[in-house]
């Protein structure tokens, strides 16, 4: 820091009429003033170096989830399709039998997700929280619709 320590700074007195006190505050002020500028810019500057960077770690990590799910979804088709080969080889059903009963069973799956999701998204919405903050007779009401 620039300010200076009391040994460098004059003696003077007040009541003499000399400038020297006065003129030495007034210069720490500035100094100080210019210091703590300084050091704002400086952490303006880094936060938007952080932020530059957490967006291209953000973006990157997006790509790189959107790749990753063509791939398993690849892996999905791949997996489904060895299934129904090998209904198929097996001589059980026949190609289209083998595709239906494929993709209903994926429907299935698919209709439970749905249903879990749904079912879990009514804690979205912090139903506790309203509830507390409605009152008792809000959630006298809400325990009703329940």
């Amino acid at each position: 820091m620039a300010i200076r320590t009391p040994k460098e700074k004059p003696v003077h007195s007040v009541t003499s009429g000399k400038p020297g006190i006065h003129a030495d505050l007034l210069e720490d002020v500035r100094l100080l003033w210019q210091e703590l500028r300084g050091l704002t810019h400086d952490h303006i500057k880094l936060a938007a170096l952080e932020t530059k960077r957490a967006g291209k770690s953000l973006v990157s990590m997006i790509v790189a989830g959107v790749v990753m799910a063509v791939l398993l979804i690849g892996v999905w088709i791949g997996l489904m399709v060895a299934a129904a080969l090998a209904l198929i080889e097996s001589n059980m059903v026949g190609g289209t039998e083998a595709v239906l009963l494929i993709a209903g069973a994926n429907l299935v799956v698919a209709l439970l997700l749905f249903w879990f999701i749904r079912s879990r998204s009514r804690y979205l919405l912090f139903p506790e929280t309203v509830r507390s903050l409605r009152g008792k007779e809000g959630s006298h009401e809400d325990r009703q619709k329940q």
